[in-house]
């Protein structure tokens, strides 16, 4: 009898399916839950999008579309982009979704050997996309705090560190480097001829401080971006990425051999996205996560986040990840153990994108274990 598992590659044995999708999962076994674990926003699609999406459906507009994005969409992206930065050897690839944008930026840029530094806590997909593609990544701890320490990075730099990866707002922690911090690393890359990429698809929900990119310092930067945290648009996949002309025409290239293009009518939608203000959903977020620290502050310990929709406190002393989200689960609640983001089992994440009846309802679970 063939054994199917001898052909697998070897890359597929470097990791295993997200902590994440394994709680989505359980999330189909309970009834109502407090979904404390899914990472979009709770609001609907914008009326003035889901028009233009349907429109675009109605005119035949589902066909391929060329790689690099539809002139109107991606024209007026960059010209967002040269507003910003004034730099015209940035180049702009519209993506099948921020993730999209990651994993070709990956392939354009890392060989079998590369290092990739990531601070832990990272997003899930930090440490896995380097490792597809032959790389090793280098982890930065930066609990508890969840600061930069510059000196940490320097000292983790070798000869075969090719890329730096930030993300700010962060998810799992919600918490954004200052600026001095964003110079201090983008200067830092730049003397050493590493890669820098940003991901930056929380930067709408800034909530203390002005989104500050690395581009600002280094114009060699690369960011993946994306409408879909901001437009509730998770599940149309519409990213895009800027950057350096010769990084971007190679991403175009990768793309062409792999999404081939975003989907064309959420591209028209896009399109739309960009004229539509959240600035009322940016606002009630805040005041969501001013709840939640309100509440939450005699009860765990955390730092406060000042950006994206998420909370990252400690666990209970002696409880695993493990044994807390058991726990939830008991109360129809579900939340992400915080190993799943890193090296260390001492926290969870709260995704705070729900209704305020259900917020509400995860902290008196919350405190109800916290007392337990």
């Amino acid at each position: 009898m063939v054994q199917v598992s001898n052909w697998l590659a070897n890359r597929t044995s470097l990791f295993d399916s997200s902590g994440i999708r394994e709680v989505f999962n359980l999330a189909k076994e309970l009834k109502d839950p407090i979904n404390f674990s899914i990472g979009q926003v709770d609001y609907p699609l914008p009326e003035p999008v889901k028009d233009s999406l349907i429109q675009s459906i109605e005119r035949g507009q589902t066909n391929y579309t060329v790689t690099q994005g539809i002139a109107p969409l991606r024209e007026r992206l960059k010209k967002q982009v040269q507003e910003q930065y004034n730099d015209p050897h940035r180049d702009l690839l519209v993506t099948s979704g921020t993730s999209g944008g990651l994993v070709l930026s990956m392939m354009a840029l890392i060989d079998p050997g590369d290092e990739v530094i990531i601070f832990d806590p990272w997003f899930v997909m930090y440490e896995s996309l380097p490792q597809l593609c032959g790389g090793v990544p280098v982890k930065i701890n930066i609990y508890p705090d969840f600061r930069l320490d510059i000196q940490k990075v320097r000292d983790a730099i070798t000869p075969r560190t090719k890329m730096i990866i930030t993300n700010c707002p962060a998810n799992p922690t919600g918490i954004s480097f200052n600026r001095e911090e964003i110079q201090q690393l983008s200067e830092l890359a730049a003397e050493n001829d590493i890669c820098l990429i940003s991901d930056e698809i929380y930067s709408k929900f800034s909530y203390d401080k002005e989104h500050v990119s690395p581009v600002e310092f280094n114009p060699e930067t690369t960011v993946v971006d994306g409408f879909s945290k901001s437009h509730a648009m998770t599940g149309l996949r519409l990213g895009f990425a800027h950057g350096p002309a010769p990084i971007i025409a190679e991403m175009i290239k990768l793309q062409q051999l792999t999404f081939v293009c975003a989907p064309n009518p959420v591209q028209w939608a896009g399109v739309t996205a960009i004229d539509t203000p959240i600035d009322h959903h940016v606002d009630a977020f805040r005041k969501k996560r001013d709840y939640l620290a309100d509440e939450l502050s005699k009860y765990y310990d955390f730092v406060k986040p000042d950006g994206s929709f998420y909370f990252f406190p400690k666990l209970p002393n002696g409880v695993s990840g493990r044994e807390f989200l058991t726990r939830a689960i008991e109360h129809n609640m579900l939340l992400i153990p915080g190993n799943v983001f890193s090296d260390q089992d001492t926290h969870f994440r709260i995704a705070y994108a729900v209704s305020e009846s259900k917020l509400q309802q995860g902290v008196d679970v919350l405190k109800k274990i916290a007392s337990s």
